[in-house]
Parts: structure tokens; sequence; C-alpha cells
């Protein structure tokens, strides 16, 4: 039953994907979209499920928080890594950007997706109710996690071939996330651990990186209103999952 519901993921990821590839002549509206459906993934699904599954505190702090902080850190320690690695070469940059970075966001957002799906197989050993639940918030927050992926991946230079093969590896991978619980759990602790680890650099892409850019060149108020209106309807889909 997991696995089969993880389906309607992959297919709402490849959608997500699909949209961002169709609206070039938009980009900054996409882009804009994207940092808000960024926003609202990290501030109202991914930390909150985070603060509540890793519960303990490292010096008064609680730890999902303070891998939360170290996930952006990372993030912002891998760009200037990789730039100036890509520098140093000699190699070429898109616009002042590193393909690399963007194939690197990419696969994270494909473990995130694999570990959605590991989600979904958790809940339905819980029980069919909570199974159904976790796995609408998944697959409707789906469609965000494809429309990033490719968004990342393209927003830096890479091909268009490129960006199409991680958005399929990222709607494969909750179904391969699922069929795993089949043979493992993994604890309340670590994946909450990870979600603030994940949420950090997700947040630091968004706000340092996919909104900057959506701005640079086309300050239109429209494109302000596309980040509300992914925020926003990230807070539908975690109020309707609720």
């Amino acid at each position: 039953m997991a696995v089969f519901v993880a389906l309607g993921a992959f297919l709402m990821t490849l959608i997500g994907g699909w949209t961002a590839g169709r609206v070039t002549d938009r980009r900054h509206l996409v882009l804009g979209l994207a940092g808000g459906l960024m926003l609202g993934v990290v501030g109202l699904d991914l930390l909150p499920e985070a603060l509540e599954a890793a519960g303990d505190e490292v010096f008064g702090v609680p730890a999902a928080l303070l891998l939360f902080v170290a996930g952006f850190l990372a993030a912002h320690l891998v760009e200037r890594l990789l730039a100036a690695r890509q520098a140093a070469h000699g190699a070429e940059e898109h616009d002042g950007r590193t393909p690399q970075v963007g194939l690197t966001a990419a696969a994270a957002m494909v473990g995130h997706s694999a570990m959605d799906g590991v989600a979904i197989g958790a809940a339905f050993q819980v029980g069919e109710g909570m199974g159904l639940a976790v796995a609408l918030a998944v697959i409707a927050h789906d469609f965000a996690d494809g429309f990033n992926t490719y968004t990342l991946t393209s927003v830096y230079g890479n091909a268009r071939r490129r960006a199409i093969t991680m958005l399929v590896a990222d709607a494969v991978a909750p179904v391969l996330g699922a069929a795993s619980t089949l043979l493992f759990t993994i604890p309340e602790g670590p994946l909450g651990c990870y979600l603030g680890f994940f949420g950090g650099a997700l947040l630091y892409l968004a706000a340092a990186e996919i909104l900057p850019e959506a701005h640079h060149t086309h300050p239109a108020r429209s494109t302000l209103l596309c980040t509300i209106a992914g925020a926003a309807f990230i807070w539908v889909v975690v109020g309707v999952a609720e």
C-alpha cells in the first residue's frame, strides 16, 4: 500500500518539474514561486517536524535547530568551495553561478524525496490512517519538490538534459524510499536531525540564491506575489494534511 501511494508522489514530482520547464519565458515568476515554495516547505513543514522528532537539546538548544544552522552553513560552504575550485581550474560559470552547485542542491532534493518515501512507509506501519495523512502531505508538496529540483538544476546553467535527469531521479526516489521500509525503519530522532539539517540547506538556497536571482533582472510586483503564493500554498497543504 505504501509503495502504491508513493506512485502518486512520483507523478506529482514530474508534474512540478514539467511546470517549471514550460514557463521559461516567465523565468522571474518561476524563481519567485520556487523561492516561496522552498521557504514554505522549510518553515511550515520540515522545521516543525524536525523539532517534534528530534526532541533532545544540546546546551539548551534543540538538536534540530543546531543542525538547521549547520545545514545553512554547510550549503554556504559547499557553494563557496565549488566556486573557488571552478575558478582555480579556469572553468566557466553561468552568469557567475557554478553548475555543480545546482547539481549538488538537486541531489539533496533527491535524498529528501527518498526520505519522504521512507516517511510514508513508516507511517503506514503505524496505521493506515496515519499513512494516508502523511502520504497526502508528501504528494501535495512533491509538486514543489519537482518544481524546485528542475529549477535548482537549470538556474545554475546545467543543460536541460541534466535537469530532466535530476527530475526523474527525484520522482523515483519516494517510491524507492517507501519500498525500503519493507526491510527496515529509521528511528525518530535521527530522522528529525536529518530534516533540520536539510531545512537549513534549503533555506540558504532560497534566501541567498533563488530569491535574489528572481528579483535581480526583473524586480516586478508579480514576482513578489508569486513568492507569497508559493509559501501560502505550502501553508494550505500542511493545514489540509493536519
